[in-house]
């Protein structure tokens, strides 16, 4: 399981999601297409600033169908979460 976190400048955490079941249908995504969700890592944590969010929801629009799911809305939350204010990021936790 991957965590959704909006974070503030210094590491606060501002909100929380349980986010990202892992499974096979990211792990094989084409880089080229989809250069932000195939930097995620079930085992580490990926940040994403205010000029790499937009890129991340673009590629959430054209996910094909077998790739996307539930965990989708929850990053689109969190995103809209994020952009609220200023020197905030959008963390992807993993284990």
């Amino acid at each position: 399981m991957i965590d959704l976190q909006v974070r503030d400048e210094v590491g606060n955490i501002l909100a929380h999601s349980a986010g990202v079941s892992w499974d096979e249908s990211l792990v094989d995504i084409d880089r080229a297409d989809f250069p932000m969700l195939a930097g995620l890592c079930p085992y580490a944590d990926t940040i994403f600033n205010s000029w790499q969010r937009p890129m991340l929801l673009e590629e959430l629009d054209r996910l094909p169908a077998e790739r996307s799911g539930p965990w989708v809305d929850r990053v689109r939350a969190m995103y809209r979460t994020a952009e609220e204010e200023s020197h905030r990021y959008l963390w992807f936790v993993g284990d």
